[in-house]
C-alpha cells in the first residue's frame, strides 16, 4: 500500500465536499418543492462530477459501496478498501458537522439535519431495492466510463449525471442516498439512525452487483494485472 496519506486526503476531502454542497443545497432548497429536488440532484451530481474528476487520478470512489465493489473484483487491495471507508466516513461526518455548525439552527433542524428518510408507504424493501437499483447504476457508470480501458474519457461528468438522475428518480422516496458514508455523517450528527440498515446494505448489494457485471462479464478483453504499490485510482 503506497502513499496511504494520499489516497485518505482525497477520499476524505472529495466525500466532505459531497456532503457538504449536497447537504447545504437541502438546507437551501427545503421549501422549494419539485424545484428544490431538482435543485439538490444537480447539486449533488455537479460535486460529484467535480470531486471525482478531481480525484480519480488518486482514487475517486468517494463512496464505501463503490470502495466494495472494486473489493469484491479484486481492483483494490483490503487494506487500502478499510483505508478509504474510514476517509470517507470521516469527511461525511465532518462535513455534516460543518453544516451544523454554519448554518442557522432553525434551518438544520426543519430538514431534519440533511439525513435520508424513507417516504411514508414505502416499505423497508421496496426502499433497500430501491437503493440497491440506483447504486447498481452508479457503479456500473463507474466502471463504463473509468475502469474500462476502452470508455470515454469524460472525467466524472458521466458519473455526477447518473447521481443527479438517481435522485430525481427515487429522492422522493428514500432520500437517494447511494452512499453509506452521505447517509451515516449526517445520521451520527444528527443521532438518528432510522433507516441505516436500507442506506448500508442496498448501496452495498448494487455495487458489488455491479462490479461483478461489468468486470466479469461486459469487460471481457484481459484485463491489465493490477499493480501492488498502488491499488486504489479508478482508472488501471
Amino acid at each position: 500500500m503506497r502513499d496511504p496519506e494520499r489516497h485518505f486526503s482525497a477520499e476524505f476531502v472529495g466525500t466532505f465536499a459531497l456532503v457538504f454542497v449536497g447537504g447545504g443545497a437541502i438546507v437551501a432548497m427545503r421549501d422549494a418543492g419539485a424545484a428544490g429536488l431538482v435543485a439538490v440532484a444537480l447539486a449533488h451530481g455537479l460535486i460529484l462530477a467535480l470531486m471525482v474528476t478531481a480525484t480519480m487520478r488518486i482514487s475517486g470512489h468517494l463512496n464505501p459501496a463503490v470502495t466494495l465493489g472494486f473489493l469484491a473484483v479484486r481492483r483494490i487491495e483490503p487494506m487500502m478498501a478499510g483505508l478509504y471507508i474510514v476517509a470517507q466516513i470521516l469527511g461525511a461526518t465532518l462535513a455534516a458537522f460543518a453544516l451544523k455548525a454554519l448554518v442557522p439552527a432553525d434551518q438544520f433542524t426543519a430538514v431534519h439535519g440533511t439525513i435520508q428518510e424513507i417516504a411514508v408507504g414505502t416499505s423497508w424493501g421496496q426502499a433497500l431495492v430501491l437503493e440497491a437499483i440506483a447504486t447498481f447504476f452508479l457503479t456500473f457508470v463507474i466502471f463504463g466510463t473509468a475502469v474500462d480501458p476502452r470508455a470515454p474519457r469524460v472525467g466524472g461528468f458521466a458519473i455526477g449525471l447518473t447521481i443527479a438522475a438517481d435522485i430525481l428518480a427515487i429522492g422522493p422516496l428514500t432520500g437517494a442516498s447511494m452512499n453509506p458514508a452521505r447517509s451515516f455523517g449526517p445520521a451520527f450528527v444528527s443521532s438518528s439512525y432510522v433507516g441505516q440498515s436500507v442506506y448500508w446494505f442496498g448501496p452495498i448489494i448494487g455495487s458489488i452487483l455491479a462490479a461483478v457485471l461489468y468486470d466479469y462479464v461486459l469487460l471481457r478483453s484481459p484485463r491489465e494485472a493490477p499493480e501492488p504499490p498502488d491499488h486504489g485510482e479508478l482508472t488501471q
